[in-house]
């Protein structure tokens, strides 16, 4: 067994993502009972983040962008209407995206598999895939708050 299973990493994505969203933005997220995919209507938005060393991966933060404005309101403080434009939300996503990249950095770092944290990277669109090949792991986890869905990607396989 190599070092990235000892790792139960779906339930330290979802303990590190809920503490994010009710320390950063006072919001709960729960676990839907079932759900496959975001609704492909509408504008989403995707906040990234790489892993490179001896761990290679990237975790990936999907949302609509309803629920992305939503997000930005609560970390900032402010009424949905007051948000100025898209780059406000990209900038909350990227920060979100980073923290949850963050924490599982460390705990890769505390078991030895050091690596590398990318600075976070955003997609926004509304006819779009993100796909990945190759990779050990692969999980989606998906969260709801206020009627909304998001969910979390994680991609990961031993590096150098």
């Amino acid at each position: 067994m190599d070092q990235i299973e000892k790792l139960d990493l779906v339930t330290l994505v979802i303990n590190t993502t809920k503490n994010v969203f009710d320390t950063m933005l006072s919001m709960e997220l729960e676990q839907p009972d079932s759900v496959s995919e975001l609704p492909p209507d509408g504008n989403r938005i995707v906040g990234s983040v790489s892993f490179a060393g001896k761990v290679v991966g990237s975790i990936n933060i999907h949302a609509s962008y309803e629920f992305a404005h939503i997000i930005t309101a609560a970390m900032l403080g402010m009424d949905l209407d007051e948000i100025e434009g898209d780059e406000e939300v990209e900038d909350v996503v990227g920060e979100i995206t980073n923290m949850i990249g963050g924490d599982l950095k460390s705990r890769f770092c505390d078991i030895g598999l050091d690596c590398h944290l990318s600075l976070p990277s955003i997609t926004t669109g509304t006819d779009f895939k993100t796909e990945s090949r190759g990779w050990k792991r692969h999980d989606k986890i998906f969260f709801c708050s206020q009627e909304h869905i998001a969910f979390v990607e994680l991609f990961v396989k031993p590096g150098k």
